[in-house]
């Protein structure tokens, strides 16, 4: 089933801000939200679709992903195993989520602030133009903070658990009455976790995780391009105190080619040919990324001239289309010729120039000069 425009689902032009995108959102999820619609199954259906549309678009890497590669960013099968992009959203949203952001500050929360996620992470990677179109395994070491094995991401040592904070009473949040308002602010002495270590762990210094090389294979599909991303979700940096890991995204930059350019899909070399092939016609060997083929050159080609092979590209990570091969033709002078050579073409040379139709054997040349001598006919007018 083909799935809507996320763009067309929450009604804005795909150059929405986040703020206009978080203002469409509230709109429609007060509209289609369950409980506003019980017993409604589209509403729900519609609610859902609502949110995925908005935790796609309101988060810049997805967003970026869905703007490149459409809705296969997030199918199984777009990027293989843990080099997907997170395709995977909560149906699960109340109002208090929605509107968080506008009352939160004012009337707090009781719920305690959850451990900090672990930074994202990025790591460049340079591969050859061969494996970026059939696609490689390649295995990386980057220094990372990682779950600390001695006391397993608690922080405490040897396993000993911690106490509830006493100014919140482990909630992670004080009350503080100002006027008629009772205002809830995050707990400074435990940072909103409601708990204190006492005793912490003697390898990490009481934070969970430890920074130490960390070796990962990484899948690159087939297809992909200089500025490409890939995300291995939870393979960042480990959060503090067994919080939740962060990610890891793969910037591509394929190396230059001694032969191919790449355009998109397409490909482009350049073929030199000598002028007697170039003026007589006849059959060249030509590299494509599978090995060589023939094409014929016809009587008469000029320099410049492309031809094309169709389905000797590159195929499209995003569509499965395939691309071509362009070859241009380059007519290279002959340089390093011995006497009798040269007094071949001197011969050529004397018979064109001695044809009465000789011009039409240069068209090129002929209107080039007609064009100059224009030129200062005009000046002197």
């Amino acid at each position: 089933m083909t799935k809507k425009d996320y763009y067309k689902i929450l009604n804005i032009p795909k150059s929405a801000n986040d703020r206009e995108i978080k203002k469409a959102y509230k709109k429609l999820a007060m509209q289609y939200h369950p409980d506003r619609n019980p017993d409604n199954k589209n509403a729900e259906n519609k609610f859902k679709e609502i949110k995925e549309a908005y935790e796609v678009l309101i988060d810049s890497q997805k967003r970026s992903a869905y703007d490149q590669y459409g809705h296969s960013a997030f199918e199984q099968g777009g990027y293989s195993n843990n080099t997907s992009f997170d395709g995977n959203f909560s149906s699960n949203t109340d109002f208090s989520d929605i509107f968080g952001d506008v009352f939160g500050d004012i009337f707090g929360s009781n719920k305690k602030n959850k451990p900090k996620k672990g930074s994202d992470l990025q790591y460049n990677i340079e591969i050859s133009l061969e494996e970026s179109v059939k696609g490689v395994s390649k295995e990386i070491f980057i220094p990372i903070f990682q779950k600390c094995n001695f006391c397993h991401g608690s922080g405490s040592y040897l396993g000993e658990k911690s106490k509830k904070c006493n100014p919140c009473k482990g909630s992670g949040q004080i009350h503080i009455r100002q006027g008629f308002f009772s205002v809830q602010q995050t707990c400074s002495n435990c940072q909103g976790s409601g708990e204190i270590i006492d005793n912490p762990c003697n390898q990490c210094n009481g934070s969970g995780r430890i920074k130490k090389p960390k070796k990962i294979i990484i899948k690159i599909p087939k297809g992909v391009d200089t500025n490409d991303k890939i995300k291995l979700q939870n393979e960042g940096e480990a959060g503090k105190h067994g919080a939740q890991s962060g990610d890891l995204y793969i910037q591509i930059f394929v190396k230059k080619h001694n032969i191919f350019q790449r355009k998109e899909n397409n490909l482009y070399c350049d073929v030199p040919i000598n002028f007697c092939m170039a003026a007589l016609g006849g059959n060249i060997e030509v590299p494509t990324l599978d090995g060589k083929i023939k094409i014929r050159i016809p009587e008469e080609t000029q320099s410049g001239k492309l031809f094309r092979i169709q389905g000797k590209g590159i195929r499209s990570i995003r569509n499965q289309n395939m691309g071509d091969l362009f070859c241009r033709i380059i007519i290279e002078t002959p340089i390093n010729l011995n006497n009798k050579q040269k007094e071949l073409l001197r011969e050529l040379e004397r018979s064109i120039n001695n044809n009465k139709n000789k011009k039409k054997n240069n068209p090129k040349s002929k209107r080039f000069f007609e064009g100059i001598k224009k030129f200062f006919d005009d000046l002197t007018k």
